[in-house]
């Protein structure tokens, strides 16, 4: 609360004070403590300290808001103690962050008692935190043993032993994952060994520390090294969850992929497009007029779906910790045109000026139907360029892939993508939604997620 209370006097005091001087910072300082605004009063001194740090009036509005604020802070303190000493704890902590902090304007005076006070609480607060995380190891919850202990720590640095059993349960709650190659349907098994490879070494980059707390990926040599070739194609779920206890997983990510829907069309667009000719004219001045010119163009697209389904799997007892379907599709575009550009590409455009002033219904019909067919990326200009430049057809290369999922309309190449390879690259960067699982169970213990403690591996 006091800092959301610092947060918002900080924004109004800078609109306030604007330009002013240190001198009439400090007199507005006084004026809001005198009318009990106690945390603007405070960032108006300081304002007019950091703009001169010698101003007498400025030390002085900045010592009458400090001690104001103590006094009321350590009355809070002390009331929420009576109802809930943790609480009480944490505004210890950010009270005392506070005088730290102040201490490059003026001192915070404190009670007498305050210090005994302030120990009293760090005390029972590290205690209470120390003894919450003794009980959590004992029902087999180390995550939140680790939290707790680490709270002790927060408090009173060094209490007891709660650093060495914050340690051994960080230890104990290591949570390594196995990521294996994915089942797919009616194909070989390097497609979901693929899909399988890109996922891990995404997850593994995604989940690396600090960004997660207990979540480990294992590297591709811990799984599949256990792994027959049958297995790389397809793998049981049961299968699955032994193989990654075998690993040394705590969990093991297991899926499918499949099948694939394919649709390819043609689209067509015929239209007459406007070109610029510049010309002299009998006085020698230069005249400008545009001429229609017939051209069409042929598109050919597909559009691929395939679904990704997978599960998080404990390999303690293979109870399901997270299971997801993720459908995913893709489009491929081609385009061609018979066409042969004259002269300066400049010349051309789609819709001139004069057919949008005259009818400008058509010349949104002709840019409407052009981007139905070419695609929102693809302009009049590329597609006369590689008309032009292109010498023969160069047919498909899968490295170009990547530039049909960004979107990219390849000009006079007559392949598209293959279906599979276009779900290929759909299901390698379906992985967010598995990372937002992982994600979420990371801080939570199997006990917490009913995974039973003590079942035997079958």
């Amino acid at each position: 609360m006091f800092r959301r209370m610092l947060c918002a006097s900080l924004v109004l005091v800078t609109v306030v004070a604007g330009c002013a001087g240190p001198t009439k910072l400090a007199q507005r300082s006084e004026q809001k403590l005198a009318g009990g605004d106690i945390w603007r009063a405070w960032q108006l001194a300081t304002r007019a300290l950091d703009r001169e740090p010698m101003n007498p009036r400025a030390r002085q509005a900045a010592a009458s808001a400090g001690g104001v604020i103590s006094q009321d802070w350590q009355r809070r303190i002390h009331a929420l103690a009576q109802v809930d000493s943790l609480r009480a704890a944490e505004q210890v902590l950010e009270f005392a962050v506070f005088r730290a902090n102040a201490a490059n304007y003026t001192s915070i005076p404190v009670a007498q008692t305050w210090a005994a006070d302030e120990l009293a609480l760090r005390r029972a607060a590290a205690n209470e935190h120390y003894l919450q995380g003794r009980r959590a190891l004992s029902a087999h919850r180390p995550k939140a043993a680790f939290a707790c202990f680490h709270h002790s720590e927060r408090f009173i640095p060094g209490y007891r032993d709660a650093a060495r059993l914050a340690e051994g349960a960080f230890e104990k709650a290591l949570t390594h994952v196995a990521v294996l190659s994915f089942t797919s349907t009616g194909r070989d098994g390097g497609f979901g060994r693929e899909v399988g490879d890109q996922w891990r070494d995404a997850l593994a980059d995604a989940l690396a520390p600090p960004r997660s707390h207990f979540t480990r990926v294992l590297g591709a040599d811990a799984v599949e090294k256990r792994m027959t070739v049958a297995q790389l194609g397809h793998l049981s779920r049961d299968e699955a969850w032994h193989l990654g206890r075998k690993s040394g997983a705590e969990r093991v990510v297991w899926g499918s992929i499949g099948p694939v829907g394919s649709e390819t069309k043609l689209e067509i667009f015929r239209e007459r497009v406007a070109r610029r000719i510049v010309q002299k004219g009998p006085d020698g001045q230069t005249v400008v007029r545009w001429v229609e010119v017939p051209i069409e163009v042929i598109a050919r697209v597909r559009d691929v779906q395939v679904d990704v389904d997978y599960e998080v799997i404990s390999t303690r007892d293979g109870t399901s910790l997270a299971h997801t379907r993720v459908p995913r599709s893709t489009r491929a575009r081609v385009v061609w045109t018979s066409y042969a550009p004259e002269g300066d590409l400049d010349n051309y455009a789609l819709v001139s000026e004069v057919m949008r002033a005259a009818d400008p219904v058509r010349a949104k019909a002709i840019e409407t139907r052009w981007k139905v067919v070419c695609g929102e990326g693809t302009t009049l200009a590329q597609v006369l360029a590689a008309r032009r430049e292109t010498r023969g057809d160069p047919g498909y290369r899968r490295e170009s892939l990547g530039r049909f999922m960004a979107g990219a309309a390849f000009v006079f190449l007559q392949e598209l993508p293959p279906a599979e390879d276009l779900a290929l690259a759909a299901a390698k960067s379906a992985w967010q939604p598995l990372l937002d699982d992982l994600a979420r169970l990371d801080t939570l213990d199997d006990v917490d997620l009913g995974v039973s403690l003590s079942n035997q591996e079958r």
